[in-house]
C-alpha cells in the first residue's frame, strides 16, 4: 500500500540545534508540515511503514533514525554531508538574498534569486535522493523537503 511508504511523525534534534530566526522557524515548520501532508519514504528491506523518522547531527554526519509505527528500530542511516557542505553554503547565501530581496528588491530581481535558489535546492535534493538510493527510496518532492531539514541542523549560531 502506498500509504505504508511513507512518514508519519518526523522530528528534529533539537539539543544541537540553536534559536533561528523568524524566516527559518517558517522553512522548519513548512518543510515538516509538507512531509506530513504527503511524502513517498521506502527502506529498502525494511518492514511495512508507516515510519517514524528523527533527523540528528553526529558531528559531519547526518543520523536518520528510522522506526516504525511502533517505535521499534527499523534503521539508523548516517549519511556523510561533506558532498553536500557547498551546496548548503550557496543555499544559505541565497536563501538570505531572497529574504533580504522580498523585502526590498523589485520583483524582477526577487523573480531571479528565487529561480536561483530553486535551482539549487533541485540539485541538492537529487544528490540527496542519489546517497540515499541504497538504503531508501524518496520522491523528488520528499527530498527538497528532507534538504530543507538538512539545512535547519546545520545552523550553529
Amino acid at each position: 500500500m502506498a500509504g505504508d511508504k511513507r512518514i508519519a511523525n518526523i522530528t528534529l534534534d533539537e539539543h544541537t540545534v540553536v534559536r533561528r530566526n523568524a524566516d527559518i522557524e517558517h522553512e522548519r515548520a513548512t518543510a515538516i508540515f509538507d512531509i506530513l501532508e504527503e511524502n513517498s519514504f521506502a527502506p529498502v528491506g525494511a518492514p511495512a511503514g508507516p515510519f517514524n523518522l528523527h533527523l540528528a547531527m553526529e558531528g559531519t554526519r547526518l543520523i536518520l533514525d528510522v522506526r516504525g509505527a511502533d517505535d521499534a528500530a527499523v534503521d539508523r542511516i548516517v549519511l556523510a554531508l561533506a558532498e553536500f557542505r557547498p551546496i548548503i553554503k550557496d543555499y544559505f547565501l541565497i536563501c538570505e538574498s531572497y529574504n533580504h530581496a522580498i523585502r526590498n528588491a523589485p520583483l524582477s530581481k526577487i523573480t531571479a534569486i528565487d529561480q536561483g535558489r530553486r535551482a539549487l535546492h533541485n540539485e541538492a535534493s537529487e544528490l540527496l535522493r542519489a546517497r540515499l538510493a541504497p538504503q531508501v527510496a524518496i520522491d523528488g518532492d520528499t527530498a527538497r523537503r528532507l534538504f530543507t531539514l538538512i539545512c535547519v541542523l546545520q545552523i550553529r549560531g
